[in-house]
Formats: structure tokens, sequence, C-alpha cells
């Protein structure tokens, strides 16, 4: 299993974010082909306090092949173009094995 993940730091407006998030962005991504589940984590703090990121969004998948497909698929395709719309300067996004 392999996974997507996004890391946003702090933007600017939060409420303004997390509405386009949670009521946009997130029902894009949850329609990508091949995506068995979609966890999203709040950040609030770090062990030495504050921290700079806000959320975390993991996306998995079967194999790397779904994950390549999903992104090429116009579901995929339509949430790259809302996420570098509304959050471009925030997020990185990493792939990874599930071990």
């Amino acid at each position: 299993m392999v996974k997507l993940i996004a890391i946003y730091r702090k933007p600017e407006n939060v409420e303004e974010f997390d509405q386009h998030y949670h009521d946009v962005h997130a029902p894009l991504a949850a329609k990508m082909p091949g995506l068995i589940k979609l966890e999203v984590n709040k950040i609030y703090g770090t062990p030495m306090g504050e921290s700079d990121l806000h959320l975390i969004a993991e996306m998995y998948f079967e194999t790397k092949e779904a994950l390549v497909q999903a992104l090429s698929s116009p579901e995929g395709r339509a949430a790259g173009k809302d996420l570098m719309g509304f959050a471009g300067k925030v997020v990185s996004m990493h792939f990874a094995e599930v071990l």
C-alpha cells in the first residue's frame, strides 16, 4: 500500500482555508479513482510548543500505479488544479510506502 501525503503550513487566513479545504478540496480529492482512504489531521502543536504546520492529509492507494493513475485522472487533475489555486504556497506533497 502507498499514500500521497499533503503537508500544509499555516495559511494566512485559517478560517477561509479550512472552509475551502473541507467544502471544496476534500470532496474533489475523495473522487479520485482507486482512493482507499482519505485521512485528514489537524496539527495543534509539537512537544516543544507551537508548530508552523496546519494540516496533514494522507490519501491511501493499493499500489504506486494506482496512485499515478489517480493523479492523472480527470478527478485527480481537478483536485490538483484546485490545490494549486488555494494552497499552492503552503503545501508540500510526498509519496510514501506503508510499511
